[in-house]
């Protein structure tokens, strides 16, 4: 079933978990089957009376709910009180609050917090900003500001998807393992018989690894508890997490999806070890001169190799070595225009029974001409050395002429310390 048509019905915000209950014999109930549900109906509109020792139990976050959104874990926030629902302001909402809601619906981290997301909204609105730690099991019972805010912009009421609580244990890269959803609080694997590639894509989407490359079930020595997740609910276009009811197996999925690996690294330049250093979004090297493109990978797996691929205005080229500690080399003798361009390390690895490959990106190369560069080196220190000639035969010559007669009365006046005047009368005297 839907879960939040039923919270919905019952005023009770989100749905946290819905599960079957085995109760010893079988009783009266109303059936609800979920396609109906799905349509529109109503609760009442989709019962057929029948009988069965299944029954569900359904647990609801009561305060907080999200609303027009694509999954129990996104929509438009709003929070109940006084038996009201109110729409929260973007400016009263911060991330540890997002952590807060996202914890209370039982998903995982906020990922995406942003007003007017899931469409705009009317008033009411919530009146006072919340000061959550980040730590707090609900919303309310957070702090918040004394005072009341008044108004809120439009389309500013908060809008949060947080992640579905989806992962990929066991194995040797985040997408790829053991295929667990928590549910209730708990961790559990996934069984689910019937999956195949399209079933496994939704939990791959979910992990942002991109598509799935294979299914498959992995058989354990013993039963354990597992969440059972059937196809049919899937494509229904519900969550996984909406799809899970408790069981017991000793099968469980195991996924491998298409990010597998990291991102190369490109650089001009190569440490002795073969691990990228800067990185560069443009890089220049004078014409002639040899160069040297790095392609690396953090350490993931062994083996594998690195494509090159040069792209210019006119011409395409690829270039291919095999990965030597996780990183590849490619030397150019003498630079020329034509390589100038844009240059991408493409890694390919065959593991897991499949191809894979990652690309890094793109490094923008230009090849200017050195002559004007030589020009000036030769012509500055030249031009410097003849500014420095000049300058000494200046002062030379000028430290060589004999002082005139107002060059005496200047050293008689600064030197000797005598003032000129003092002198002609003492000479007049005589």
């Amino acid at each position: 079933m839907k879960q939040n048509q039923q919270s919905r019905d019952l005023d009770c915000g989100s749905a946290v978990s819905v599960e079957l209950r085995v109760e010893s014999s079988q009783r009266s109930v109303w059936r609800l089957y979920s396609s109906c549900v799905h349509s529109g109906s109503t609760l009442r509109e989709c019962s057929t009376s029948g009988s069965s020792s299944f029954i569900l139990d359904l647990t609801c976050s009561d305060s907080v709910r999200m609303v027009d959104g694509t999954s129990l874990c996104s929509g438009r926030l709003e929070v109940k009180s006084n038996q009201r629902w109110s729409s929260v302001c973007e400016d009263d909402f911060d991330q540890q609050d997002a952590e807060v809601v996202c914890r209370e619906l039982g998903c995982g981290a906020p990922s995406v917090l942003q007003g007017a997301l899931y469409g705009e909204v009317e008033a009411p609105m919530w009146t006072k900003e919340f000061q959550c730690g980040g730590h707090e099991s609900a919303l309310l019972d957070c702090r918040s500001s004394g005072s009341d805010r008044n108004t809120c912009s439009p389309g500013k009421a908060v809008g949060l998807t947080c992640s579905e609580p989806v992962r990929l244990v066991g194995g040797d890269s985040r997408c790829a393992g053991t295929l667990e959803v928590k549910h209730q609080g708990d961790w559990r694997p996934v069984y689910g018989s019937d999956w195949t590639l399209k079933e496994a894509s939704v939990a791959c989407r979910d992990l942002d690894c991109g598509s799935a490359v294979s299914v498959g079930e992995r058989k354990e020595s013993s039963q354990r508890s597992v969440w059972r997740i059937y196809s049919d609910c899937v494509h229904s276009g519900s969550a996984l997490r909406e799809c899970s009811t408790s069981g017991s197996s000793s099968s469980i999925l195991d996924l491998t999806c298409s990010d597998l690996l990291l991102q190369p690294n490109i650089s001009v330049s190569c440490s002795t070890d073969g691990v990228s250093e800067a990185q560069q979004q443009g890089a220049q090297v004078l014409r002639g001169s040899t160069f040297t493109i790095c392609c690396s990978i953090q350490p993931q797996y062994p083996g594998g190799s690195f494509q090159l691929t040069f792209t210019s205005s006119n011409s395409a080229h690829n270039y291919t070595q095999p990965a030597v500690n996780h990183s590849a080399h490619f030397l150019f003798p003498a630079a020329e225009p034509a390589h100038q361009g844009s240059y991408s390390c493409v890694y390919h690895l065959y593991v897991f029974s499949h191809n894979f490959s990652s690309e890094s990106r793109l490094l923008s190369l230009t090849v200017p001409d050195p002559t004007p560069l030589i020009i000036k080196a030769v012509l500055l220190p030249l031009i410097l050395l003849l500014e420095n000639v000049a300058l000494y035969f200046y002062c030379k010559a000028r430290r060589g002429r004999k002082p005139g007669r107002r060059e005496n009365i200047e050293l008689d006046e600064f030197n000797l310390g005598v003032p000129a005047a003092e002198e002609e009368g003492a000479q007049g005297a005589e």
